[in-house]
């Protein structure tokens, strides 16, 4: 049995070096373009991504609140490029989030992994370890996506 994070914060780990990857050098232009009408641009993707990070912080006990979080909730329709967070913003939000996530799966509470999933979390085997490690598969999905989108811009591959 799995008495900590470490596979599940290696996950994220390994996500957050392939977003940096992803979103590096991207003109600010191009975080709001799409390969398609129904696709979402990086912006999007991006502040996805950070916003389920800090529901992982909330299931694990940290207060983790962002204004513009309703933005990038699943089923959220697309706004003006101007009501988003600017590139800048966005980028110390990801960089603050991702050291947020990696501190605490560190040194997570002693009965996180055993613990009841909150009322209404996803989670593969009802547990809260059972939700994070669902996020940490949320969050690998959406790396897959922005590296698509890296590539599609024009600014090369991430992996390999």
């Amino acid at each position: 049995m799995e008495t900590d994070f470490k596979n599940i914060s290696g996950m994220f780990r390994t996500n957050t070096d392939i977003i940096n990857k992803a979103i590096a050098d991207v003109q600010t232009e191009d975080w709001f373009r799409t390969p398609g009408d129904d696709s979402n641009h990086m912006m999007w993707l991006l502040g996805h991504v950070v916003v389920h990070r800090g529901q992982v912080l909330k299931v694990l006990g940290v207060d983790w609140n962002s204004s513009w979080a309703s933005l990038f909730a699943r089923g959220s329709q697309r706004v003006n490029d101007a009501e988003y967070p600017t590139v800048d913003e966005m980028r110390a939000a990801w960089d603050e989030i991702s050291q947020q996530l990696n501190s605490t799966l560190r040194e997570p509470a002693p009965d996180v992994l055993t613990r009841a999933a909150p009322q209404g979390a996803p989670s593969f085997d009802k547990t809260t370890s059972g939700t994070v490690a669902f996020y940490a598969f949320h969050d690998t999905y959406h790396t897959g996506q922005l590296s698509f989108l890296r590539k599609w811009l024009g600014y090369g591959q991430t992996i390999g």
